[in-house]
């Protein structure tokens, strides 16, 4: 027997126009000018152009409180299972109104792999072994290291080419393989990497030929720097060749592979606001690339007139009234929707630039406040999400460089003086005692930590330790030198 039950659940629901005004928010400067074209494209009542009747724009309260019919609403999981705009993509500039048309110079020289398979015609190989030989080769990654196991490549060969193969017949020809130019390449590891480049230069001298032992025969000690294990391992009582053995393998490439495989474009960070300082008055202005001039087409809100004053029992006229009128409402959405973006970002920013106003005026590092997201959602009267999707893929230009908008948000420190500083104020000075430290006694995180607190930072070891990771700074071990 079937039952029915009446369940009641709570579910957030968007509008299309909450979600075209979303979408159009989080995505940078550069992609705009890709969406604004795919609008173009699939909407035939958008023009690009200035229009001589200024358009009714809707507010931001339009935007979050215009109610809309049950079939328009969409459930804010399906949304958020749609493609995600997070993040700088750098896709390209499209074409922009007095700029000439610039053809991309495309590469002519030979790709990694090629240059192998060119040399490989030297080792004059009978077809069979050839077969393996390419086999290895396009197993070489793009940085030039074979990551598959030889057991794989060995299995590759039986199912794929219907070769059988052994390991030591693979690895000899790895080996002459590992002869080829760039020096390093189709090594399996980081120490097999270093190891070929420095038996190619073994006749240079003696550091050289300490390099090569310290390599083989030392490698771990050499990764955690511990010089001295190094020295009475190898029965090395001379530290200045010891330190000319380590500037040897310093110079090494860990990746003869570099970047091969095709074009690579050169891409470019545009920023979205601009901010110039006039004697002491800072002007906010966005790029020009987010304010686009577009406007409904004038032929089809002339179409619509047309057809509301002919007969209206028609069918297909019916049809056709009620696709124009679609694309003349989507037409008028997406324009306020690029107009209420542009807001949302001058807002936004000026706001940061209100509570940053000390560092915009110097660029000292020092000056940053604290500031999370909830100090400018309070300011500009606005959702958290919303200054969350400004700050997270936007940058602006001062003069002293071009700043991600993150830049600026971070959490705050107590000083012995009751007040709060910036983490990232603490950062840079924690990064100036690290760079100034004397390298053959590095300062280990117990060290750094007496000397925050000195300078009247309440921090803690487990802090120190935390930021000096988030500044890619290694261990008071590993940045030893000899």
């Amino acid at each position: 027997m079937q039952k029915l039950n009446l369940s009641q659940t709570l579910s957030q629901k968007l509008s299309p126009q909450q979600i075209q005004f979303i979408k159009l928010l989080q995505i940078p400067t550069v992609e705009l000018d890709t969406r604004i074209e795919e609008e173009l494209e699939i909407n035939p009542a958008l023009e690009e152009g200035k229009d001589d009747v200024p358009e009714e724009t809707s507010s931001q309260d339009d935007f979050e409180e215009e109610s809309f019919s049950k079939e328009d609403d969409v459930n804010v999981e399906d949304y958020l299972r749609d493609e995600d705009f997070s993040g700088y993509k750098m896709q390209g500039d499209g074409n922009y109104p007095g700029e000439e048309d610039k053809d991309i110079p495309i590469s002519t020289a030979a790709t990694l792999n090629e240059q192998l398979l060119d040399q490989l015609g030297f080792l004059r190989l009978d077809e069979r072994q050839e077969i393996v030989a390419k086999q290895l080769i396009g197993s070489i990654e793009s940085d030039g290291y074979i990551r598959r196991d030889l057991d794989a490549i060995v299995n590759d060969l039986a199912f794929s080419q219907n070769i059988e193969t052994d390991l030591d017949e693979l690895e000899n020809l790895l080996f002459k393989i590992q002869e080829f130019d760039p020096a390093g390449i189709a090594a399996r590891n980081l120490q097999e990497c270093l190891s070929i480049q420095l038996r190619k230069k073994m006749d240079q001298n003696e550091a050289v030929q300490l390099a090569y032992r310290i390599i083989n025969d030392c490698f771990d000690e050499f990764t955690k720097k511990h010089y001295d294990k190094i020295l009475k391992k190898l029965n090395v009582d001379d530290e200045d060749l010891l330190k000319d053995a380590i500037s040897a393998i310093t110079k090494l490439n860990p990746k003869p592979g570099g970047v091969s495989g095709g074009l690579v474009k050169t891409q470019y960070l545009i920023p979205d606001f601009i901010l110039t300082n006039n004697n002491g008055e800072l002007d906010l202005t966005l790029n020009s690339r987010n304010a686009p001039e577009l406007r409904v087409s004038r032929s089809y809100s002339d179409m619509l007139s047309a057809y509301d004053k002919s007969n209206k029992k028609d069918k297909k006229l019916k049809e056709t009234v009620s696709f124009v009128k679609q694309k003349l409402d989507a037409a008028k959405w997406f324009i306020d929707a690029i107009k209420q973006r542009q807001q949302t970002l001058l807002n936004t920013m000026n706001a940061i630039i209100t509570y940053q106003y000390d560092f915009f005026q110097e660029g000292d590092e020092s000056k940053l406040r604290p500031m999370i997201l909830k100090d400018i959602a309070t300011r500009i009267n606005m959702d958290i999400s919303t200054v969350s999707r400004v700050a997270n893929s936007k940058s602006i230009q001062t003069e002293f460089g071009i700043f991600p908008l993150k830049y600026f948000f971070s959490e705050g420190i107590a000083t012995d003086s009751g007040e709060d500083v910036s983490s990232r104020e603490v950062k840079h000075t924690l990064q100036n005692l690290i760079g100034n430290e004397d390298k053959k006694k590095p300062l280990s995180d117990d060290k750094l930590e007496k000397l925050l607190k000195a300078k009247g930072y309440n921090i803690a070891r487990r802090t120190v330790a935390k930021y000096r990771e988030q500044l890619n700074l290694p261990v008071a071990r590993l940045r030893k030198e000899l």
